[in-house]
């Protein structure tokens, strides 16, 4: 389990081709050093399976479950992928809970400045930003105002929900700490709704067709 709270990001050095799977390098000296073999990690917030570690590399496999659902196959070598390790027992939870399994990617439509970059008051380093994510419409309706979801790994709070897409704002040092501020508009990014709201829609929806789903036995069991 994760919660979103990256801890570095990693450059993309390769992907390969290896009987079924993609295989890719990432060069991430800092995180690399601390994984053994098997240890899992979120990469820009999938959860994978660190193979060869050394100081300053780490190697996964991709499956095509992955590769399907997430940007990770798509993406050039060279490329800044957002990494965190799993939170261990009794660690405080900084952001929400992440498992690393990734509901879908959205598009990213806009990450502005909240000041205008013709103010004077403009700095890049210390500027808020505003993040806006077209969301797949399987993805919608987990989408909720003041909500938490994952984007790239990130926990992130959303603000507003405008049809297909949702609001975030950024701060200084998620701006900076993370991938955000190397992706060009209309890159696709990770997308894992928050778990609780999942399980919550799921009740709900249990609940209603148990309610209105009229069956024989419902009718024998009812004295009809």
């Amino acid at each position: 389990m994760f919660t979103g709270i990256i801890e570095q990001t990693g450059t993309l050095v390769s992907l390969t081709d290896r009987g079924g799977v993609r295989r890719i390098t990432v060069k991430a000296p800092g995180i690399a050093s601390r994984l053994r073999e098997g240890d899992s990690l979120g990469v820009s917030g999938v959860c994978l399976t660190a193979l060869d570690p050394d100081p300053t590399y780490f190697h996964a496999d991709l499956a095509q479950e992955t590769l399907d659902r997430t940007s990770l196959g798509s993406l050039a070598p060279g490329a800044n992928v957002n990494l965190e390790l799993p939170t261990t027992a009794g660690s405080p939870l900084g952001g929400h809970i992440v498992q690393g399994h990734v509901d879908g990617t959205g598009v990213l439509t806009a990450l502005d400045p909240v000041i205008p970059e013709s103010s004077p008051q403009f700095h890049r380093e210390t500027t808020d930003w505003t993040l806006k994510v077209r969301v797949p419409e399987n993805l919608r309706q987990w989408m909720v105002h003041k909500g938490s979801v994952a984007v790239e790994g990130i926990s992130l709070t959303i603000a507003t929900v405008i049809s297909d897409e949702i609001a975030i704002a950024i701060l200084p040092l998620t701006y900076w700490r993370t991938n955000l501020h190397t992706l060009a508009i209309g890159a696709p990014v990770n997308i894992e709704a928050d778990v609780l709201v999942k399980l919550a829609a799921m009740q709900m929806q249990s609940a209603k067709k148990s309610e209105f789903d009229l069956t024989a036995a419902w009718l024998v069991a009812n004295g009809y």
